[in-house]
């Protein structure tokens, strides 16, 4: 099939997580993503494990399972950017990409040659986009920035996790690195509107974006809340701050989750709970009302739930249209027949492994969809093809540039 960014060549000189999720969009959807690494050591994230990618054999190889989730979809070329013949080599591969995709530290690559303005010089029409902890201004411009501390920092962390004086209570970050992954998310939009403005311009611009301020704009409602009253909402644990009930409740052999989100559907809960009268009380009777009087509501609610399991809570509810599911583990989303109906796992051929198992990329596009056509690279294993390839590079130079420690 077609592929939608086919015609797009990637210069990635990014590592982790938010640069190569970002780079990986890209390159589901066609791009040429060119994957510039430290030879020798390559992104750190290839050494992120236990646990590790397995063989045939079912032993542990050298792939970290952590750098399988970003990278697929790309050719790795190692190339030492300290040197200058390695700085050349990348102001080539820039001069001859549509994209250049970093993440170092704010003026890092000056002293290489190869911030924007160098770049700029041989492509005017690039597109590059720094991602950044903190911007490329303001007081913590030159800070490193991690998910983590950027998480504490926006605000997050304020709104996750249980109220103090519960049990479990205090601050709480997510359990995967969300602020990468919507940094990520924005960075390939950014470069995406920018490659749109470049067809009816002709221009390439510059892209910066920060850790922390997409953290900031992902606060969404919790931030909007703040705005409108001037109050800092607290942390609800699993319940909604603006819905009721919309959290997790007990039941005889586990936890569901109830997300109601209309007095309809609070009423036939009530009803098949044995506890009618309660969608009548005033103090229940309304959405507004039941954020009002939630202390009083939800111990009452547990109450009632607790008293069948949570597939028999499941199937009934769902016969009566009141939004309801189970928390799953990992096992049980892979196994369950919808995630499996959406292919929401693919299985790539793998140089090591034999295959490799992948989270697939979740758009369903009808006529250009993302395709899987390398499995995650390993370290500098396109140099030769990319080098010889794209730049033209005889074998003798290339050999040359590998004794000298270039490559």
């Amino acid at each position: 099939m077609a592929s939608a960014l086919s015609h797009i060549r990637v210069l990635d000189l990014s590592r982790i997580l938010a640069g190569p999720w970002c780079s990986q969009m890209l390159a589901d959807l066609g791009a040429d993503v060119i994957k510039v690494e430290r030879p020798g050591t390559g992104d750190d994230t290839r050494g992120w494990g236990p646990p590790w990618l397995k063989d045939e054999h079912g032993a542990d190889t050298d792939v970290a399972a952590y750098y399988l989730c970003a990278n697929r979809n790309k050719r790795s070329v190692a190339i030492d950017i300290t040197r200058a013949e390695g700085q050349a080599l990348v102001r080539r591969l820039a001069a001859q990409s549509d994209v250049v995709l970093e993440n170092f530290k704010v003026g890092g690559l000056a002293q290489y040659g190869l911030d924007y303005a160098s770049l700029k010089a041989v492509n005017p029409r690039l597109v590059y986009c720094s991602v950044t902890g903190f911007g490329q201004e303001g007081p913590y411009a030159s800070r490193a920035g991690y998910d983590f501390l950027v998480q504490g920092l926006g605000g997050l962390m304020s709104v996750t996790g249980r109220p103090d004086g519960e049990e479990g209570g205090g601050p709480m970050k997510a359990g995967v690195a969300l602020t990468d992954i919507l940094t990520g998310l924005y960075a390939s939009n950014a470069i995406l509107a920018a490659l749109a403005w470049r067809e009816h311009s002709g221009e390439g611009q510059y892209i910066d974006l920060a850790l922390l301020d997409v953290q900031v704009a992902c606060l969404a409602n919790q931030a909007a809340n703040y705005l409108a009253t001037g109050r800092s909402p607290g942390r609800l644990g699993n319940a909604h701050p603006n819905i009721v009930p919309y959290q997790d409740f007990p039941t005889a052999d586990g936890y569901m989750i109830l997300a109601i989100g209309n007095d309809g559907q609070f009423a036939r809960f009530c009803a098949e709970a044995g506890r009618p009268a309660l969608a009548d009380d005033p103090r229940f009777a309304t959405n507004a009302e039941r954020v009002r009087h939630r202390a009083t509501l939800i111990p009452q609610l547990k109450q009632l739930t607790v008293l069948r399991s949570t597939a028999d809570w499941i199937a009934a509810l769902e016969s009566l249209a009141v939004p309801c599911g189970p928390i799953n583990t990992l096992a049980d989303v892979f196994a369950d027949p919808q995630v499996q109906a959406r292919g929401l796992k693919v299985t790539m051929p793998h140089p090591v492994a034999g295959t490799v198992p992948l989270v697939a990329n979740p758009m369903k596009l009808s006529a250009t969809p993302p395709d899987y056509r390398l499995p995650p690279p390993a370290l500098g294993e396109h140099t030769d093809e990319i080098l010889g390839g794209t730049l033209g590079l005889t074998d003798a130079e290339i050999g040359r540039l590998r004794a000298a420690g270039v490559l």
